[in-house]
């Protein structure tokens, strides 16, 4: 017995020290691409923000003060005012939270569906197979944005109907790329080995299938989260995302733009936020991409 429970503990020390070991070779990895490091700190940095807005922010967001309308920056608000005499700065910095968050959950919820989705189909088959990717063929035949937009109005505007409607918009993506990650991965050894001796296709699926064919989705989530804080921010343009008083970059775009001409930097602000989350989303997942490229390791 003791012996077994040895074997069993090496067995387990082994896969830990597999883990580690990969994590590492990844970290080493990213860390050659200067600019998705770079990337990885300024959204670190915006998360922090995002967490720690009421101790940041110098004024609550919906302080208001109608002698400062429009008023420009100074030593007590460093980015102005705008037309209600609300801190700029202040609620820019609020602004992170529902912007990351419609980044952030839409696509948990468009991965989780996805990766389940595109795991199912890949693994089965067949019928399965071809219903699913019809199914998808359907949900594609519609632009993504249109959908979300249709989606959101269904539902009413607020943050929770934003954040599903981008959510299920995106799904086929992820869908997609989990098929095909999973028709290079169910022909392997570890997995026949796990038919072989009746595992369930539930287990199969849940401990082989999908933490072996997870790796390309990563790519996809990182880029995707960009993604859906730039649609996100359309949404609340348009009136069917945040609500006010609630600040949200796309939100105080669109409140900005009746007035854009004589005071451009009240648009100017929360779109370079925009651009840089985008930005740094995008060019970590491309360092991403190279660090789990085996291909490019040396």
């Amino acid at each position: 017995m003791r012996e077994k429970a040895k074997e069993g503990g090496s067995v387990l020390e082994t896969k830990r020290k597999r883990k580690k070991s990969r994590l590492y070779e990844i970290w080493r990895q990213l860390k050659k691409n200067k600019l998705a490091v770079v990337a990885l700190i300024v959204l670190v940095l915006l998360v922090l923000l995002a967490i720690f807005a009421p101790l940041l922010a110098p004024y609550p967001y919906e302080k208001q003060n109608s002698k400062l309308s429009y008023a420009g920056p100074s030593a007590d608000y460093l980015l102005g005012n705008d037309k209600l005499g609300r801190d700029i700065l202040s609620r820019l910095i609020y602004g992170s939270r529902q912007s990351l968050q419609m980044g952030v959950i839409a696509v948990a919820i468009a991965a989780t569906i996805g990766i389940l989705l595109g795991a199912v189909a890949g693994f089965y088959g067949r019928w399965v197979d071809n219903l699913c990717m019809r199914l998808l063929d359907i949900y594609q035949a519609m632009p993504m944005f249109l959908l979300c937009v249709s989606l959101a109005a269904i539902m009413g505007p607020s943050l929770r109907n934003a954040i599903i409607a981008l959510g299920i918009g995106t799904v086929p993506g992820y869908a997609r790329i989990m098929r095909a990650s999973v028709l290079t991965v169910r022909e392997k050894e570890y997995v026949e080995a796990a038919k072989a001796i009746d595992a369930s296709n539930a287990r199969i699926i849940r401990k082989h299938i999908i933490p072996n064919a997870i790796a390309p989705l990563i790519v996809q989530i990182t880029m995707g989260v960009g993604g859906c804080i730039m649609s996100g921010a359309a949404l609340s343009f348009i009136g069917l995302g945040v609500q006010p008083p609630i600040p949200e970059w796309g939100a105080m775009i669109s409140d900005a733009r009746s007035v854009m001409r004589e005071h451009p930097t009240l648009a100017l602000y929360p779109g370079i936020c925009i651009m840089l989350s985008v930005l740094a989303c995008n060019l970590l997942g491309d360092g991403l991409r190279d660090a789990l490229d085996p291909r490019l390791k040396n």
